[in-house]
């Protein structure tokens, strides 16, 4: 195994890092299997990359929060392992590029020093936790939700239930009914709420992006702040259950939803109530560590530009509930900086606001607790940076995927489009520059990184084919997805689609449209108004591809001619259908659920022994070339063709067996027996699986 300095006080991370590194080994002496190990690096935050022999490293940065020595630490481990660039994504993670995949442990290790993780950013898990960036300081949030979404991170982080789940999870907190967090778009949202003097939330469920966006349901009106870790654990053990394992586009949990009904999964959650541990988790916000803004007399200094001072204050400065302070919103072109701005950044906030930054959902950095008095001082300093652009979350600041820069599934350029539709809105629509009700929102492909289809004006990375069979770079045009608030929103209806070249034109043409007629109206009122079809003819012309010119067959920010190029997408991991990988898998969840057990962390014993004993039933099915898309379907299967058939003896049926998971409380004695049950399960198919092979 390699050497490297693992010396950290967790030992449990210490742990996970010397176990990535031993699996790393096994996998290059080719002792694991690919699509096994795939799995594993991608619940590590490891993720393959366009280009070939490097990786992607997501930081897992919950609800976007990042301290002084924090983000300083992650600028040492890029410019050490990386290319000195940082990208903010919209979960308010931090991506770096191009990393040696055998150095990643040693990279996680230097991560942790400062406590930032990288478990759980990627794969079949749950993802990072965002929420509003301005939790803590909004004016109009009836309580702090950054302790719930602090505590409800660390809750799920490691836990068993939520290891190897058919596809990943996301969940976010809103600070208000403005809905910043966007919870309609989410598998589980949570927006603040006091009720009768009670803190709590309003529960959004099942919604999504992607291909087949979904608005989620309404699944509590109003929850206690106590019962969002029980909730939230029994909807993650029944998607874990029922999900779909087999098909990848159909296995988050919206499709699940659709499948069972809101109701009978609302019942289903509620089954599972009885064998969930903790039927209340009261979070102790007065734990909660808050960062203390420090306190510092105002530099003099001149203001050069008072014209683009006050148009900068007048965009990028947020009113705080704290009296005497604001926040500073810093635009952060494609969510791209680079690590000599992000220590000088660190700096600055470190001794004069609070030593915190909050990265957005819009790819952009807030700095909290910023005195008024220092805003001439703030706005002198970042503009050393290049960070004083006016325009935070205004119509001008464009979200946009890394697209074909870096990602396997970028169809056309995000980046580069991004960047030219900026341009046209600066120089040709500058009244937009402090128009925060307009949202552009660009991804390269139809998984929505980009979150194209919730946007006022969205743009889908694509392809288009000529008569002649010549393929150019194309962009799918979406209009009229707006938030309305409080759990409520559209999704953009797609248009038209157009080679990529003229995205400009048809932006032109919308903006012109809507400046000409939409008689002071918000976009999103207007677009409705109006409907698809007139938008389609607004724009249809644009979509021939008799006339195209050389220049369309080039993405933007490049110079080579298009080819359209599609890799292996791995942000949902993979499923392993190997017999000996899952029996492997078997022992070691009996192993892990012992070590459970002997710290009497008996709920996880007893959900590695249930893990164990869906693997083992899986990979007898498989090898009698039976397919399984559930683990509801692969307990039912097993029941019929080797229970019941009495190809293999329980004494039990395995339904009665494996169930008692959600019957009986997480116990002692009940976690014993059912250890002892999942080993003398393997043990049984095992016998059965010899008998196969002899025969």
């Amino acid at each position: 195994m390699q050497s490297f300095r693992t010396e950290l006080e967790n030992p449990v991370v210490q742990k996970d890092i010397l176990e990535l590194a031993n699996k790393i080994e096994l996998f290059q002496n080719g002792k694991i299997d690919e699509e096994k190990f795939r799995s594993l690096r991608l619940a590590r935050g490891i993720y393959g990359q366009r280009q070939e022999g490097v990786q992607m490293i997501r930081i897992k940065l919950p609800y976007g929060k990042v301290l002084s020595h924090q983000l300083r630490r992650i600028a040492e481990v890029s410019d050490e392992y990386s290319r000195s660039r940082l990208h903010i994504t919209t979960r308010q993670d931090i991506q770096i590029h191009y990393v040696d995949i055998n150095r990643t442990p040693e990279l996680w290790a230097e991560l942790e020093r400062d406590d930032v993780t990288i478990r759980e950013a990627c794969g079949n898990t749950v993802r990072n936790v965002t929420a509003s960036e301005t939790a803590g300081i909004d004016t109009n949030e009836p309580f702090d939700v950054s302790p719930y979404a602090d505590a409800l991170f660390k809750f799920f982080l490691r836990n068993s239930v939520c290891q190897e789940m058919g596809r990943k999870f996301k969940v976010s907190f809103s600070a208000s009914d403005e809905d910043t967090g966007l919870s309609y778009m989410h598998d589980l949202g949570f927006i603040a709420k006091i009720e009768n003097e009670v803190k709590g939330f309003k529960v959004m469920l099942g919604g999504g992006l992607g291909s087949q966006p979904r608005h989620a349901d309404l699944f509590y009106e109003f929850l206690p702040s106590d019962k969002i870790i029980p909730l939230m654990e029994g909807v993650l053990r029944v998607f874990d259950r029922y999900g779909e394992r087999k098909s990848r586009a159909k296995a988050r949990l919206k499709f699940l939803i659709k499948d069972l009904g809101l109701d009978a999964f609302k019942v289903l959650v509620e089954e599972e109530q009885n064998a969930i541990e903790f039927k209340s988790v009261t979070i102790d916000t007065s734990n909660y560590k808050v960062s203390k803004p420090v306190s510092v007399t105002a530099p003099n200094v001149e203001i050069k530009n008072t014209e683009a001072y006050n148009l900068w204050k007048s965009t990028n400065v947020i009113p705080q509930k704290q009296e005497g302070y604001v926040a500073i919103g810093i635009k952060v072109l494609l969510g791209d900086f680079y690590t000599d701005k992000a220590r000088l950044l660190a700096d600055l906030v470190e001794h004069y606001a609070a030593g915190e930054l909050r990265l957005s959902l819009r790819q952009n950095i807030l700095i909290p607790f910023v005195k008024e008095d220092l805003l001439p001082f703030f706005y002198v300093e970042l503009e050393k940076l290049g960070f004083v652009e006016a325009g935070y979350n205004k119509a001008v600041d464009i979200t946009a995927c890394p697209g074909t820069d870096t990602c396997n599934l970028g169809i056309a350029s995000s980046t580069g489009i991004a960047e030219e539709l900026e341009r046209v809105i600066k120089t040709e629509y500058p009244q937009y520059l402090e128009n925060s009700d307009l949202m552009i929102k660009i991804s390269g492909c139809m998984n929505a990184c980009g979150q194209h289809n919730m946007a006022n004006i969205g743009f889908q990375g694509m392809s288009i084919r000529t008569k002649d069979k010549l393929v150019a770079p194309a962009l799918q045009v979406l209009l009229g997805g707006g938030n309305l608030g409080n759990g409520n929103a559209y999704f953009a209806d797609k248009v038209v689609k157009i080679p990529s070249r003229r995205g400009p034109d048809a932006l032109r043409r919308i903006l012109n449209d809507f400046e000409a007629n939409a008689e002071g109206k918000q976009f999103v009122d207007y677009y409705k108004e109006k409907g698809e079809k007139y938008f389609y003819h607004l724009l249809t012309d644009l979509s021939d591809t008799e006339n195209l010119t050389q220049e369309d067959f080039i993405d933007w920010g490049t110079e080579e001619q298009y080819v359209k190029a599609i890799g292996i997408g791995e942000c949902a991991g993979v499923v392993i259908d190997l017999i000996a990988t899952l029996f492997l898998e078997s022992d070691e969840k009996i192993e892990e659920s012992k070590e459970a057990y002997s710290n009497k962390v008996y709920s996880s014993a007893i959900y590695e022994a249930y893990r164990s004993m869906v693997n083992s039933a899986k990979a007898i099915l498989l090898s009698e070339n039976i397919s399984t898309n559930t683990q509801a379907g692969i307990i039912s299967q097993f029941d019929e063709l080797f229970v019941e058939t009495k190809k293999i003896e329980l004494g039990t049926s395995f339904s009665d067996l494996i169930y008692q998971i959600k019957v009986f409380p997480p116990t002692k004695d009940f976690a014993n027996n059912y250890i002892n049950a999942a080993e003398q399960f393997l043990k049984s198919v095992r016998a059965f699986r010899d008998t196969q092979v002899v025969a």
